[in-house]
């Protein structure tokens, strides 16, 4: 999923985990809106599965924040009067970052510990554990969460949900998790 966050007052947007193949139509929807994109947000990438991606995504013209926050930016991020927060996030990859704009969090891969096509496995179990539990599960529950991966058949769910329901995260201990983790080598099929 792509997400497209705009300021109309400002004229400033910021585009959360676009994908190559859409940079045409995220030019237009930019265009037509008459936004100016100030940044390219990425909560994790697979471009080792997805050639060329990076360089498409390089033809958006904007700054590209992913894997850390480049020394010259703060954990906040400005477009037009708008604020979002870069959290560091590690675990679905090595190096994630999830973004939480007003009463939104978006997680990219974060909660997809088993449904993510490209990683058929968490990089990072133990990083994943904490920051799911020490950072997403910490957020106000009625926190939206918007993930790059379906989650029981949607894209967005709230933290109070994800507490309760999450098949792997729920009602699991650390070591449960890791335990669980170990014991399927192959949480999904890699396609061929």
């Amino acid at each position: 999923m792509t997400y497209l966050l705009g300021d109309l007052e400002g004229s400033e947007a910021v585009l959360i985990d676009p994908r190559g193949p859409d940079v045409s139509l995220l030019n237009a929807m930019l265009e037509e809106r008459r936004l100016r994109l100030r940044w390219v947000l990425r909560t994790h990438e697979h471009d080792e599965h997805l050639p060329g991606e990076l360089d498409r995504l390089r033809g958006l013209g904007a700054p590209l924040i992913q894997h850390s926050l480049p020394e010259s930016t703060s954990a906040v991020i400005e477009f037009g009067s708008e604020h979002i927060h870069a959290l560091p996030t590690p675990g679905h990859t090595a190096a994630c970052l999830s973004f939480l704009w007003r009463d939104r969090l978006f997680c990219g891969g974060l909660l997809a510990a088993d449904t993510c096509p490209y990683q058929p496995r968490p990089a990072a179990p133990e990083a994943l554990w904490d920051s799911v539990t020490r950072k997403v599960f910490t957020l106000p529950s009625e926190t939206l969460l918007f993930s790059s991966y379906a989650m029981r058949g949607g894209y967005v769910s709230t933290v109070h949900e994800q507490r309760l329901h999450h098949p792997w995260f729920a009602r699991a201990s650390r070591d449960d998790f890791l335990q669980r983790i170990a014991q399927a080598p192959n949480l999904v099929k890699e396609d061929s």
